[in-house]
């Protein structure tokens, strides 16, 4: 039995299998609501089979948003287009996630493409914030981020919190923290980003203190059977920046704080990064904080078929996969992995006639 297609279970959720659809912004929001887009690309992907299904990044404020049509859900008026979709993907037997984020000193910035570039305020974008004044997009016509106060980050802390709330009533499965790839919480965590001298910079304690907060918060307000994940930047890949051996710790204090899974990605907090991308080249960490911290942890990255998923589960490195482009290229890569590997799939029956084994 492949261990790819086995169930997994996380406090009160149990996985019909361990692929997960990874969140992948699609830039197609207007005033961050959902849509029939995002209704066809998530329900999509559900009637492919996989486990569990996360939605792209939502802001849970306005300014937090990547681009002006990220997804969001800072308002209650987010909850209804919501719900439409966690109903329909439940209906098809499949398990549902929403990431909540705020993207820092990397918001307000074109779609890719339109290239990318970092909007400003007087061409529709906004004042970014960070934990300290340092720009990412040096090379770009815009201003400096804001440093946030003390008492902006506690609007930030409980922003995340309402937005879990939320994310409950609209009938997600579970909830993933966004802190990786260079967008808020992950600046305040590097030492590269982050040059505060108060209790939310200096010491790796400190650096950290807004991720436990704002987890801690989160933890409070969901069903005690609801699983939280949390997605970091496990390695920063840039000389004096976030390390492997600072993620384990801090996904120690996660675990202590009621996460249950650690979605192990890595990068994106600076440009002058030096990534050494090839296959599985982020699944040691995954392993590394499996075994180190006796947490489940998600792999990612570079994994494109069932084989080398499966692989990296029989080799206990990490308990589910988590799939991004493949996913893009393929919504069916559950159901026709299931062939590939002499399982019967669970095709829905509206399907069938296309089942290559009937």
């Amino acid at each position: 039995m492949s261990k790819l297609y086995s169930s997994y279970t996380l406090r009160g959720l149990e996985l019909t299998n361990r692929i997960v659809v990874s969140p992948m912004c699609q830039y197609s929001a207007e005033n961050g609501m959902a849509n029939d887009w995002h209704l066809v690309h998530l329900g999509s992907r559900a009637v492919g089979d996989a486990g569990l299904v996360f939605t792209e990044a939502a802001a849970v404020l306005p300014e937090g948003r990547i681009s002006p049509s990220d997804l969001g859900i800072w308002s209650d008026k987010h909850i209804k287009p919501l719900k439409r979709i966690t109903t329909f993907i439940k209906a098809q037997g499949v398990s549902s996630g929403i990431q909540l984020s705020h993207a820092g000193r990397k918001a307000s910035c074109q779609p890719p493409w339109e290239g990318g570039k970092q909007i400003s305020p007087l061409a529709g974008g906004w004042h970014t914030v960070a934990p300290s004044s340092i720009p990412f997009y040096k090379g770009d016509v815009v201003l400096v981020p804001l440093e946030l106060s003390i008492e902006e980050i506690q609007v930030i802390i409980k922003s995340f919190v309402k937005a879990a709330k939320r994310a409950v009533t609209a009938g997600f499965d579970t909830i993933e923290i966004h802190a990786a790839h260079g967008y808020l919480l992950n600046q305040f965590l590097s030492p590269l980003t982050n040059k505060r001298n108060d209790k939310y910079g200096g010491s790796f304690e400190n650096r950290m203190r807004l991720l436990i907060e704002v987890t801690k918060g989160i933890r409070s307000v969901i069903p005690q059977e609801m699983p939280l994940f949390v997605r970091i930047s496990a390695e920063e890949w840039a000389s004096g920046g976030h390390t492997i051996n600072e993620s384990v710790e801090v996904s120690k204090v996660l675990k202590t704080n009621g996460v249950d899974l650690i979605d192990c990605s890595s990068g994106g907090v600076v440009r002058q990064q030096n990534i050494p991308v090839k296959v599985n080249y982020q699944v040691p960490f995954a392993e590394r904080i499996k075994k180190e911290v006796n947490i489940a942890t998600g792999a990612v990255g570079l994994i494109t078929d069932v084989f080398q998923a499966d692989d990296i589960l029989d080799k206990d490195e990490a308990d589910l996969i988590f799939i991004g482009r493949e996913m893009l290229r393929n919504p069916y890569f559950a159901l026709l992995g299931a062939d590939q590997m002499h399982i019967i799939p669970n095709w829905p029956k509206q399907y069938e006639r296309g089942n290559p084994r009937k």
